[in-house]
Order: C-alpha cells, then structure tokens, then sequence
C-alpha cells in the first residue's frame, strides 16, 4: 500500500507517531519518503538517533507547526498520504490556556484541510479522541470541531482526488502523559493518587492505535470515523496492577474530566455500522452510494439508541491482564 509513496505524519515525534514510522519502515521498505512534522527541534534530534536517514533514506525531519499554513503547504509538496497526529492533548492543561488549544487542535485542523486541499494529497486520516464524544472539557470540544472539519472536509474536495476520515479511540496504553507510566513513576512515593475510584477509560495498545490508522488509510472512502472494539479498565484496576503494595489514595476528579468516556453515544447510533473489528459512524450525507458501502463492507447497522461507553462495556481487563500488557507494552523490565 505505502511502497513508492510518501507519507506525512504531523506530531510525528509523539508515542504513536514513533510507533507509525517504526510500523511503516517495517512493512513498506521501499516507501518514498517518511516526514516526521512537529514543532519540537530536540523530540526530533532524538529521534533522528532511533531513525537516521543514513539507515532509513526515506526518513525525513520537518520542522514545523500546524499553526503555520504558509509551513504546511510547504511540507505537503509532493506527498501522498498525510496523517494528522499533531494536538494539544493534555485536559488540565487545554483548561487553563483555552485559546492555545483552539489555535492549535481547530486552527491546525483547518491549516492541515487547506494545504491537503492546494496540493497532491489523496488521503488524510486524523487522530481523534474518546474525549471529543458528547464533550464537557475543551480538548473534547476541540476535537470535535476537528472531526467535523476533517468528515465536512469531503464537501470542498470538488472533482479532486482526495478523501478525509477520522479515527478515535480510547487511552493508549504507554503514550506520554498517560496514566500507567504517570503511576510507574508515583509508585515509588509508596501512594497513587486516585482522582475517583469509580472511574473506567477505555484501553487500546500503540500497536492498536497504528493498526487502525493504516486500516482507515487502506479502507475509507472519505468520511468515516472509525471507532476500535476495545476492552475498558477502572482505574483502581490499574492501580492494583501497577503495584498492590501502595495506598490508593482519593485526591478527587480533575477539571474537565468524566467518570467514563464515550466513543460512541445513541445520538450517533442512527449513522452507526458494526464493520466487525470496528464500528464506523458514517456522515449523514455520504458523497458515495451508502448501499454500496453497506454490499463493500459486509457493514451492519446497530440498534437505534446503541452507544459504547466504557462504564457499560462488555470487554474489561484485569489486574492480571493488565500486568501482562504493562510488561509488553510500556516496560519490559516490569516485575
């Protein structure tokens, strides 16, 4: 799919962007040309020792911000597939400086349509959110502006050759600033701070996150957003599994956080399809024959009033299952 192409990741430095290069250089050795686009010149240096472009010709390292359009553009020059990971993801932090995070998750947005629009990219696929589903902090709402760019996006293409879609999942296990290496560091103050012990998240692996945007690369049709079925944990859950020796202690929800996330709510179950490994939430005016799609995919519709909430999920993971995937996922050296 990705051999003799070339490829754009924005927030390429972060935990999935690495993941994606790591995954791509892997499976498509002969593609054109890999560009890492971030803002942060040492999260690149740093990486550049991982990837060098003596090893790996195709790599390329871009300095740039999605603020910048005039920077976009000139970075989409020849490209093929872009892929849009670049956000202000921390809620905490989008809550005290709201304006930074709707300069960079909407305005980026929109700067990525517009240079994806002026130049030769035929498909982009944007990293969405469980927070951007019936939102109550800004980065949720961010997020949701941005999906409807991007899905809206498919309106201007005109007679171009281009699709837009959108991918969302839950917490992905390991990503900087996440909670299991927030925990494998606070273990060693003998306490884990616990914001509410009711709360559950939904649980998706870097491998799972970057499998499901190439899935999204090969498969949309311009339009989709795609939902993973994933597994949920409650945080105490993984607390107990991070270490069962320390105090669980209650230090209350932080602004901006839910008890538990949605993916999916019985708003959007009206446009919803099980595709079996994923549920995609259509647009409500497709720009292709939903019929053929629905034949294509083998798509089926799910109940009106259907929503996949991640305190109501049919799939959890355990303690025991959890100490497994930390020992695999974040830290080999976990005991």
């Amino acid at each position: 799919m990705l051999n003799n192409k070339s490829i754009l990741i924005t927030g390429g430095t972060g935990s999935l962007g690495k993941e994606l290069v790591k995954t791509i250089l892997a499976k498509w050795p002969n593609v054109s040309r890999l560009i890492v686009y971030s803002r942060d010149e040492q999260k690149q240096f740093q990486m550049a020792q991982d990837f060098p472009e003596s090893e790996y010709p195709a790599m390329r390292y871009f300095i740039g911000d999605v603020r910048d359009y005039e920077r976009l553009k000139r970075a989409f020059i020849g490209v093929d597939y872009v892929i849009h990971a670049a956000a202000m993801k921390h809620v905490h932090i989008a809550e005290y400086n709201p304006d930074e995070c709707v300069k960079t998750n909407v305005g980026g947005a929109e700067n990525v349509i517009k240079a994806a629009l002026e130049s030769s990219v035929k498909k982009v696929v944007a990293l969405s959110t469980d927070k951007a589903c019936a939102p109550i902090n800004l980065y949720g709402a961010t997020k949701l502006a941005s999906d409807k760019l991007f899905i809206a996006a498919n309106n201007i293409r005109g007679k171009q050759d281009i699709s837009f879609s959108v991918v969302r999942y839950g917490n992905v296990m390991g990503s900087n600033g996440s909670v299991i290496p927030f925990f494998l560091k606070k273990r060693t103050n003998k306490f884990l701070p616990i914001t509410d012990p009711n709360m559950t998240r939904f649980n998706i692996s870097l491998t799972g996150g970057v499998d499901m945007v190439l899935h999204a690369m090969e498969y949309a049709w311009g339009g989709e957003l795609f939902v993973p079925k994933i597994p949920s944990y409650k945080i105490l859950d993984i607390a107990t599994a991070v270490d069962p020796t320390c105090e669980q202690r209650i230090v209350g929800i932080r602004p901006g956080e839910k008890i538990h996330e949605e993916m999916i709510t019985s708003s959007d179950s009206f446009t919803t399809y099980d595709l079996g490994k994923y549920y995609v939430i259509l647009p409500q005016i497709p720009k292709w024959n939903l019929d053929d799609f629905i034949k294509h995919f083998g798509a089926v519709k799910v109940p009106v009033g259907f929503k996949y909430n991640s305190g109501d999920n049919e799939e959890w993971e355990t303690v025991d299952s959890l100490r497994k995937l930390i020992k695999m996922h974040v830290d080999s050296n976990f005991e």
